[in-house]
């Protein structure tokens, strides 16, 4: 009796192609940066030809483009994965701000998010990033505890990125070799600040 094999479709073998590149260019932009990591160590680290390279990314960039946007939604699953809907507006708040952290304490993520990406794809294509993915969350979070008046009624517009960026600072901060608990109980002082 002849055993059938078990065949991969051509979706599947792009797509773990893709999953493969993108792996292995999120190591080592992580290690090197953006600049350092050459398109001929990517494809040799990955095991496959340039051409295999080009034809999943137009260049190099697109390439960082994408493990940027898979290290965004990371973080996003792992705030809305902390999500407790029977909490108030502040405690998901608060839960999420940690889980934020958490998140960013990934070895690596905070270079490619918050150094490299902005110097690569440019500060303006690195927050469209963000505001499809965790930035919604935030605003999401903040608007509920203003309606449920565990905030001040601050304008949101600008209270949403202040935040945003120091949640961001924070995880710099962390980064650079401070205690991660001193980092979340900066940001729930503020977040209890703003109540």
């Amino acid at each position: 009796m002849q055993m059938k094999s078990e065949r991969r479709s051509n979706a599947e073998r792009t797509r773990a192609m893709r999953d493969t590149l993108i792996a292995t260019a999120r190591a080592l932009f992580a290690e090197h940066g953006f600049a350092e990591t050459s398109t001929p160590a990517l494809v040799a680290a990955a095991g496959v030809t340039r051409g295999a390279l080009y034809h999943h990314f137009v260049d190099k960039r697109a390439l960082f483009r994408a493990v940027v946007e898979a290290e965004a939604t990371a973080v996003a699953e792992a705030i809305e994965a902390s999500d407790d809907v029977a909490a108030s507006p502040l405690e998901r708040l608060l839960a999420g701000a940690d889980a934020y952290l958490r998140a960013m304490a990934e070895p690596g993520r905070t270079r490619l998010l918050l150094v490299e990406a902005p110097a690569v794809l440019g500060e303006s294509d690195r927050r469209t990033i963000e505001e499809t993915r965790g930035d919604a969350t935030l605003r999401e979070g903040l608007a509920a505890a203003i309606a449920a008046g565990a905030l001040q009624p601050l304008p949101l517009a600008v209270l949403a990125p202040v935040l945003s960026a120091a949640l961001e600072r924070a995880a710099e901060a962390m980064a650079a070799g401070a205690a991660p608990e001193d980092c979340r109980t900066v940001i729930r002082a503020l977040i209890d600040g703003l109540a």
